[in-house]
């Protein structure tokens, strides 16, 4: 897939995949951690022959700008990121996909984007609403246990494994619920080439350093804190689609219980079988949701 270079008007720029009709309706795709664009390679190779489909590498992946200041990666920026790529693409308005970080980007966008009608639908791969997901640390030991790897990502103590040995270093010590990869080998290999990127590897882990989200240690109290204070966030109200792998060992099928509380237009596509990254894992369950869902919730 080829990129194009995007500046956008904050001053960070972006390597962009950008493909498919320039009068079809517009589909912004955002990858998780610790990938790329290429997370959506089967979805942007079926849907650009009918969609438009963007695609950036985000703020500290990659070619993209990689500011080092952990203040640099504020939710608000990188939900801002969005907003002021399709200012910079001119488009007005869009569906937003996301998966793991970009799908937790995804919903601060589309929450913030049916505001004004520049966000039409959501569709969020394996990513928790910000609500659900903060409940569960508090109260769901599994979730607590399968989070820990965050308090380990925002530990500057591994700093120095990271300018050692890279990203690598640190997903070696810290990651205890992966399992077998279905990644095609060649991608594999792509992706440690670029985890071998010092200024990347910190951009990456600042993602986790600047959340706002707690996670408690397993020795804390299972239960939520009196000092808790939710964000005042508004219910989505526009078609959203939640894809869920129910393998994940990460961000387990919990998470989407009580979705139907926050989102008025929910659909829920499950895919059984499937671990974590499931644009790629299971690419034909996940185009065929998308297909019926956009075939079926207008822009």
């Amino acid at each position: 897939m080829h990129q194009q270079r995007v500046k956008l008007a904050n001053g960070i720029e972006l390597d962009v995949v950008d493909e498919g009709p320039r009068d079809g309706e517009v589909l912004i795709f955002l990858h998780g951690f610790p990938e790329s664009h290429r997370t959506w390679r089967h979805q942007i190779a079926h849907f650009s022959k009918q969609y438009r489909c963007i695609a950036p590498d985000q703020r500290g992946y990659r070619g993209s700008s990689k500011p080092q200041e952990v203040e640099a990666y504020t939710p608000d920026k990188l939900i801002g990121d969005v907003f002021l790529l399709a200012d910079a693409l001119e488009v007005e308005s869009f569906t937003v996909v996301g998966h793991d970080w970009g799908g937790a980007i995804a919903w601060g966008v589309a929450l913030g984007g049916q505001m004004n009608g520049r966000v039409t639908r959501a569709v969020i791969a394996n990513a928790p609403h910000p609500a659900v997901f903060q409940r569960l640390l508090y109260l769901d030991e599994g979730q607590r246990r399968s989070s820990q790897y965050m308090r380990g990502f925002r530990d500057t103590a591994n700093d120095e494994l990271v300018r050692e040995h890279g990203l690598v270093g640190i997903l070696m010590k810290e990651v205890k619920w992966d399992r077998p990869s279905a990644m095609e080998q060649e991608e594999r290999d792509a992706l440690m080439r670029d985890w071998q990127d010092r200024d990347a590897a910190f951009g990456m882990l600042n993602w986790y350093r600047a959340s706002p989200i707690d996670v408690p240690p397993m020795d804390a109290p299972f239960e939520i804190p009196e000092s808790y204070n939710p964000p005042p966030l508004p219910k989505l109200a526009i078609p959203t689609l939640v894809i869920w792998a129910m393998d994940d060992l990460a961000l387990p099928p919990q998470n989407i219980e009580g979705l139907e509380e926050v989102i008025d237009n929910l659909t829920i596509a499950q895919v059984p079988d499937c671990g974590h990254f499931v644009p790629w894992e299971a690419p034909e369950a996940v185009n065929e949701a998308m297909e019926s869902f956009l075939g079926r919730a207008s822009a």
